[in-house]
């Protein structure tokens, strides 16, 4: 389900309304096991935090960059090894998720 998938996403969102309104920001919280299930959003353009039922979306797209893709543990194994491989310095330290 792309509400699940919008869930999991580490970027932005944009969500449309059955009431024409559009909603950007980052899904944070979703509630699916209450009688009327819903999400909640950090709206990018103001910092709200918006509530949004299930059954008043209309269409949902993956808009914003996702900014821990690629930078996975097994990415960051991977890099390692590489780097020690070629004798190159590796160091412990995460990288920027910027």
């Amino acid at each position: 389900m792309a509400l699940d998938q919008a869930f999991d996403y580490r970027g932005d969102v944009t969500v449309e309304l059955a009431k024409g309104q559009v909603i950007e920001g980052y899904v944070f919280d979703r509630r699916a096991d209450v009688p009327c299930p819903y999400i909640r959003v950090m709206a990018t353009r103001n910092g709200r935090r918006v509530s949004i039922a299930y059954d008043q979306i209309t269409a949902v797209s993956f808009t914003g960059r996702d900014t821990a893709e690629g930078k996975s543990w097994e990415a960051w194994v991977k890099k390692y090894k590489q780097k020690k491989a070629h004798g190159e310095a590796a160091n412990l330290h995460p990288e920027s998720l910027d």
